[in-house]
């Protein structure tokens, strides 16, 4: 069966399954391998967050494990490579083995441990590997978080503005073995908070979460999309629910995020592309990241 068709057979879009592993309040990202049968997601609040790890069994999901290297330090926002073969995702280790967890500064406030660097897990037949801290010219401060990758190796993540202090979304194309100096998106200048990018593996689109309007201090943060055309990034466009930390299924299918409840929630993409076909039409070829 090919990938696509079991995801789908696994997943029922727009919906959240009493059988599905992240049950619990706090749970976010769930990072799901190419084939939908095993899934990253962090759990825990705060400091205390770490990485659990979920397979599919012949019918259900089995319950969730701590990832292995998960146990000693604040660790979240798990983003997989769309291969699977790796994984980045943000943590407060520090670098090197003998330091103290990371302090971070954001939002206008110190964050005693709570900083964030960008580290890789690579994932082997074996299993999990030992995390390897990203290059300084990703982690040039200490509240670097929201990783996404793209098929081509190209990461996209959060840090605060140098001027506002407001959250903007950056890329850095991977390029000669290397990850080069990122650049802002264009339409992230800083004076509105976005955060938590999620993009297609062809960078064809881009899903994140902005304090922009429609979003309001009472509802939090809404939910837009982006689409890559031949002049750059178009602006952005609500998908319609509010939240945080959106991860994309492998078949661009369904949409989950985190609600102002602390529970991850699906909404279904395929379903908002139908209806959204002036839209749509530009998500459906491979076009390089703006």
């Amino acid at each position: 069966m090919r990938p696509t068709i079991l995801l789908a057979a696994l997943l029922v879009a727009g919906t959240a399954h009493a059988t599905d592993p992240w049950q619990q309040v706090e749970d976010a990202s769930p990072a799901f391998a190419p084939d939908g049968r095993s899934v990253v997601f962090s759990r825990g609040e705060g400091a205390e967050r770490h990485l659990y790890v979920a397979e599919r069994g012949t019918a259900d999901w089995m319950p969730a494990t701590l990832a292995p290297f998960s146990a000693s330090w604040m660790d979240l926002e798990p983003a997989m490579a769309p291969d699977g073969s790796y994984m980045v995702f943000a943590s407060n280790r520090p670098a090197h083995n003998d330091g103290a967890a990371l302090d971070g500064y954001f939002m206008g406030k110190p964050r005693p441990g709570r900083g964030g660097n960008l580290w890789r897990v690579d994932r082997t037949a074996q299993g999990w590997g030992v995390p390897q801290r990203l290059p300084d010219i990703i982690n040039d401060g200490n509240a670097i978080f929201s990783p996404a990758i793209a098929a081509d190796g190209s990461l996209y993540f959060m840090k605060p503005d140098p001027g506002t202090g407001k959250f903007r979304l950056y890329l850095s194309r991977w390029q000669h073995g290397e990850y080069q100096a990122p650049s802002p998106l264009s339409f992230s200048d800083g004076t509105a908070g976005d955060y938590d990018p999620a993009v297609a593996p062809d960078q064809s689109f881009l899903v994140f979460s902005s304090s922009r309007p429609p979003a309001t201090a009472s509802s939090g943060s809404a939910l837009l999309i982006s689409v890559a055309t031949p002049q750059g990034w178009s602006a952005p466009q609500p998908l319609g629910p509010m939240g945080i930390e959106a991860r994309l299924t492998p078949d661009l299918s369904t949409l989950y995020y985190s609600g102002k409840d602390q529970h991850i929630h699906a909404f279904s993409l395929a379903q908002w592309r139908a209806t959204h076909r002036d839209i749509a039409a530009s998500m459906t070829s491979a076009m390089p990241g703006k």
